[in-house]
């Protein structure tokens, strides 16, 4: 099964793992990831003023590579997956801002909104299935207590994203299950790490850093495991005392695919 792939700015740079190990996992379950060509960033944050179309063309542009192309589109960065599918929600439901978009890119490259958004995590719940991904599983996480860190860009708003519950999610927990590990449930494995207001006011997102990472670890969890680059990021910055992880280093460890 071949599907479009956004993989966005920060998987090709700081986040080279979250990447690599995405694709490597894909091919061991028989989906190849094929990169969209001339794909840009997404921009980062989905921006709510109605009148304000410009940022959001890169999204629009990747959603209509993908259509063209007959396929579903597919992230793996929480906050790529959030604007993209803010953005084709939005030309799905919103006359005004899909007009102004459709405008920016010309007669003969309008986009109709049609193309279908899945992050890797939905992927292999909906699509792969999770009994085949326990069979992909040579090396099981056997005695790992892993503790999934949802925060803010998976889940919310849950009217568009559609994921999970965002009250009391299992997309990730059941991974775990799957990959031979055991899932730590804490009470802050939902809420924000502070991400977007590090560079304005690092004191209050290192409080809501310390408050993930103290419920973790006070909830008996070896490590934390993420989708969200920032919030990995964000986490280790601040002074946690669990390792914080992609998910795809733990399916690329039970796949054994892990590379030294």
């Amino acid at each position: 099964m071949k599907v479009a792939y956004f993989p966005g700015c920060t998987l090709k740079t700081k986040a080279k793992e979250l990447d690599a190990y995405a694709r490597k996992c894909a091919e061991t379950l028989g989906i190849t990831l094929e990169e969209i060509e001339n794909w840009q960033c997404c921009g980062g944050v989905f921006t709510t003023a109605r009148d304000e179309a410009a940022t959001k063309l890169s999204s629009v542009r990747a959603l209509k590579a993908a259509g063209n192309a007959n396929q579903m589109l597919v992230t793996v960065c929480s906050a790529c997956h959030n604007v993209i599918k803010q953005t084709n929600h939005a030309m799905n439901t919103d006359e005004e801002f899909a007009f102004k978009v459709n405008n920016y890119l010309g007669k003969g490259e309008e986009y109709d909104g049609s193309t279908k958004v899945m992050h890797y995590l939905e992927l292999l719940r909906d699509v792969v299935g999770y009994d085949k991904v326990k069979e992909a599983v040579k090396k099981p996480l056997a005695g790992k207590k892993v503790a999934a860190y949802y925060g803010c860009l998976l889940l919310r708003p849950n009217s568009v994203m559609h994921t999970d519950d965002p009250e009391n999610p299992t997309l990730i927990e059941d991974l775990i299950r799957a990959l031979g590990g055991e899932p730590v449930v804490y009470s802050m494995r939902n809420e924000c790490c502070g991400g977007y207001i590090a560079l304005e006011n690092p004191d209050s997102a290192k409080k809501r850093s310390n408050k993930v990472t103290d419920s973790a670890a006070l909830a008996g969890a070896d490590m934390i495991v993420t989708a969200c680059p920032l919030c990995k990021f964000n986490l280790e910055t601040n002074g946690s005392k669990l390792p914080i992880v992609y998910f795809t280093d733990l399916m690329a460890e039970a796949f054994d695919l892990k590379e030294d």
